[in-house]
């Protein structure tokens, strides 16, 4: 298909606000939390990141679809957001290696675009507002019944969406005369994120995000790894209970994104919703432990409280801090092999200047086994 469809599409914020646009993609409705990312190439492992599940994406980049899409950039076995917002969808891609166009991928998936509006008001309204839901369509095109039907959108905040997405059952990457086994809990994890720890000459077996700590004991894993995901991380007593007998047993534990989240609450420390969150492969930083500075790819809408964190100085100690604004982006614990980071070292797409943190889980693995 060549031709974008040109029919008129509509989108509704929770605030009132609205843009009329252009629709590609599926014919449709869709909803869930506004958010925007800065990134200016890796759309593909973006739309299937799994941590985006529930939520409209705002593309800040101006052109969307030119290089096409491929098999081997999903991070998922499909499209993870919504629906899509950008300023200019395009089939007309440069990768001679693309296996379709982005309109081809989202009617096969059934996903909603709207595109030809400004998306930079829309991010200037969601940092100054905040999150907050929305809704866009290319069959309804009232804005009144639109802003009903968001009542009933429900709040990210509250909101239990990583078994939803995990997976069903487990399975198993690597060989299986490795050295190292990594056990995963998925609550959204990325296929990069595995593929960091094969790379390194792991096994890994990856379970259902509700498993238990007892039946990931058949596996006799030598570290655990909580994985990323969507969704309010206080939600999940379920993996904040096997976070805690992981670390009551010693073995080594590595978390990221929402498993720095969970991690922090195995510990007694709390979450919280953030304004609008960090989406993007640009931000800065600080190693606290080594002072140096790392640019990092991100994507959470929930935080981890500093001064939580802090009142809990004798247990965990902080590794990592966001130069945008402090917030915290890594910590250690002190009396139990295990640490996180609240942004992606596995860096798809972003720069690689995190990746060393996978070496270092695999050394404290060796140190413990």
């Amino acid at each position: 298909m060549n031709l974008i469809d040109v029919n008129e599409a509509l989108l509704v914020l929770e605030d009132g606000s609205y843009f009329k646009g252009k629709s590609a993609g599926s014919k449709g409705t869709s909803f869930g939390e506004i958010c925007f990312n800065t990134g200016m190439t890796g759309y593909q492992e973006i739309f299937t990141d799994p941590s985006y599940a529930g939520q409209v994406m705002v593309t800040t980049n101006a052109h969307i679809g030119n290089y096409g899409t491929v098999g081997v950039d999903d991070e998922s076995e499909k499209v993870q957001i919504a629906g899509l917002i950008c300023k200019n969808f395009t089939n007309e891609y440069s990768r001679e290696l693309a296996d379709e166009d982005l309109q081809q991928y989202f009617e096969n998936q059934d996903i909603v675009c709207i595109h030809g509006i400004d998306t930079r008001a829309i991010v200037r309204k969601i940092r100054s507002k905040g999150a907050m839901n929305c809704i866009i369509s290319s069959e309804i095109l009232d804005v009144e019944e639109l802003k009903k039907r968001l009542k009933d959108v429900p709040s990210m905040d509250g909101l239990e969406l990583a078994s939803k997405v995990s997976t069903k059952e487990q399975y198993d990457l690597g060989s299986q005369d490795a050295d190292i086994k990594i056990a995963v809990l998925d609550f959204g994890t990325k296929r990069n994120i595995i593929n960091c720890f094969v790379e390194r000459g792991c096994q890994v077996r990856v379970y259902p995000a509700k498993t238990t700590y007892g039946e990931i004991q058949a596996f006799n894993p030598d570290g655990y790894f909580l994985s990323n995901g969507p969704g309010d991380p206080a939600t999940m007593d379920y993996a904040i209970d096997t976070a805690k007998q992981i670390i009551e047993n010693g073995k080594p534990i590595f978390g990221i994104c929402l498993g720095h989240q969970i991690l922090a609450l195995a510990m007694g420390i709390d979450t919280y919703k953030m304004h609008h969150g960090h989406r993007g492969i640009n931000h800065p930083v600080k190693n606290m432990m080594t002072g140096k500075c790392e640019i990092t790819s991100q994507n959470h809408g929930f935080g981890v409280k500093a001064d939580e964190i802090n009142a809990k100085s004798d247990v965990v100690e902080i590794t990592h801090v966001n130069l945008n604004d402090d917030t915290i982006e890594g910590i250690k614990l002190k009396n139990s092999p295990g640490f996180s980071v609240q942004y992606h070292p596995e860096s798809s797409p972003g720069p690689h200047d995190s990746r060393y943190l996978f070496d270092e889980f695999i050394e404290l693995v060796k140190t413990n086994k």
